[in-house]
């Protein structure tokens, strides 16, 4: 099969953009996230008419996406994020992330993983795609109410432990890394994620002007993801500590939120569409696909059933619903697709486990949002059920 021009490629992406934005929309009422539409558009194209060795030229475009993705996140991080329900937080983060570590000895002794592979694995299964979760609650009007402000709490910090497992899983198996800069580099990146603090630090005190022009937040943005990646601590997590210094910069830097706004709207879903070109329908006829599939499902079912230990009785009496936390914190969304693509780039997962991952992900959060639709709906025919989540 010829290879397509550039020019080509980026056409049939972007009529695979409009389809998925007219199918989503269409789908919207079931509950359906438009990540998932995303992902069969672009399993659809690159297993028919574009391969998707063949977006490699634009593979930049597509990854700008989710590195917005990531400086947005750290743009959130902030000070104040723990002033309310601070015990609860704190409790539903930690055991979001040390709950699936349970399932390390399973993973590892069922299917023969390697230690980095089976860490990634935990790491998307302990991600949460909060995002698409605060989307429903906000179009149900029910992101004001207790349990939804403590689900906006928990959106930012949630993932951070589950970035640290992916920088981890990445150090110990990923290629690319292993013939990079090793623990010297990882070490200098976090040398100079302390330094760069220190500077914004010193030069907000001396009041300093912040970037606020697109071009210096884009470069700072490609800056941060460029230093993450030689490092060795992963374009994502430098990406996030770029969103990090600009906010110690300027807290609240309204100016950007355009820029970033259009790289998020169009690079987005582009990135989940070229997600999707990656599952080679070969390996979804594969019996070990399906079975880690169903493992890790139960995994992720049993990891944020879990996390509703953190909703104490105190939090029920103040009107948080526990079921509504858990279905809440159920789909994996955004940053388990993220993880799992990052790590087949890097070679710490096959083509085979990352279609498994991706199946879990996606059912993931189908369900989850289902089961939050049926909850709110629920509560609204019969108003105060809150008092007994």
């Amino acid at each position: 099969m010829q290879t397509p021009s550039v020019l080509t490629t980026l056409l049939i992406l972007l009529v695979g953009l409009a389809l998925a934005r007219l199918s989503a929309g269409r789908l919207a009422r079931w509950a359906v996230p438009a990540i998932v539409v995303e992902l069969v558009i672009g399993f659809l194209l690159g297993n028919t008419v574009l391969p998707f060795a063949a977006i490699k030229p634009v593979s930049g475009l597509t990854e700008l996406g989710v590195l917005t993705l990531f400086f947005q996140v750290g743009l959130e991080v902030r000070a104040d994020l723990l002033a309310s329900r601070r015990g609860t937080i704190l409790r539903l983060v930690a055991l979001s992330c040390l709950a699936p570590l349970l399932g390390y000895a399973p993973l590892a002794g069922l299917f023969g993983m390697a230690p980095a592979t089976t860490l990634l694995c935990l790491a998307c299964v302990a991600a949460t795609g909060t995002g698409v979760t605060l989307r429903l609650l906000a179009q149900r009007g029910a992101l004001r109410t207790p349990s939804g402000r403590l689900l906006v709490g928990v959106s930012v910090l949630d993932d951070l432990p589950a970035i640290g497992l992916l920088s981890l899983s990445v150090a110990l198996g990923g290629s690319r890394w292993n013939e990079g800069p090793g623990w010297l580099g990882m070490a200098l990146g976090l040398a100079a994620a302390a330094l760069s603090l220190l500077a914004a630090n010193r030069w907000r005190q001396r009041d300093g002007a912040a970037p606020e022009s697109p071009l210096a937040v884009l470069i700072l943005l490609i800056g941060s993801a460029w230093v993450g990646e030689v490092s060795g601590l992963t374009a994502l997590l430098g990406a996030l500590w770029g969103g990090v210094l600009l906010n110690r910069l300027h807290p609240q830097p309204t100016a950007v939120g355009g820029l970033l706004g259009v790289l998020s709207e169009v690079f987005l879903p582009l990135y989940f569409i070229s997600v999707g070109m990656r599952i080679q329908a070969s390996t979804l006829l594969q019996s070990q696909a399906w079975g880690l599939a169903l493992v890790l499902l139960l995994l992720a079912v049993v990891a944020k059933l879990l996390c509703g230990l953190g909703v104490s009785a105190a939090d029920r009496r103040a009107g948080i619903d526990r079921w509504q936390v858990i279905f809440g914190l159920m789909p994996r969304g955004l940053p388990g697709l993220v993880f799992a693509s990052t790590a087949l780039a890097a070679g710490v997962i096959n083509a085979v486990q990352f279609s498994a991952l991706v199946l879990m992900v996606s059912t993931t959060t189908v369900v989850g949002l289902l089961l939050l639709e049926r909850r709110l709906q629920g509560q609204q025919k019969t108003p105060g059920a809150n008092a007994g989540g």
